[in-house]
């Protein structure tokens, strides 16, 4: 579900990668056969949830993720991803076990600091139409 934060979020990424690169909107258009004016929508968080394609194509010229693109776009929900672990573990593989879990803690910490409940409620799960 896409929610209107999802859509800021995900403009924000977009500008911020688009600024790294020094490219103009223009250019971002040029490239990834968009009008400027899609370009500018979607930064400036106008457009709530962009086609996969149109991501597809943004993350390409900018050398982003698709997936993490997605996931700004609010096409893909928190439940449906695996917890930290897993990613921890593939990603560092050669460090001790010890370290992997000393990682997960940290993590842990890091989260309950900022107020992040792992256990919900979710972007747009408690809202009332």
């Amino acid at each position: 579900m896409a929610t209107t934060t999802n859509a800021v979020k995900l403009g924000n990424a977009l500008k911020e990668r688009r600024t790294e690169l020094e490219l103009t909107i223009k250019e971002v258009a040029r490239r990834s056969g968009m009008t400027d004016s899609n370009v500018l929508r979607i930064e400036r968080g106008d457009i709530p949830q962009p086609r996969p394609e149109t991501l597809k194509s943004l993350a390409d010229v900018l050398g982003l993720e698709l997936s993490d693109l997605f996931n700004l776009a609010g096409y893909v929900q928190p439940r449906t991803l695996p917890s930290f672990s897993p990613y921890l573990r593939s990603r560092y593989a050669d460090l001790p076990e010890s370290a992997a879990k000393e990682m997960e803690a940290s993590f842990a910490r890091i989260a309950a600091k900022h107020g992040y409940d792992p256990s919900g409620p979710y972007d747009g799960e408690d809202e009332r139409e």
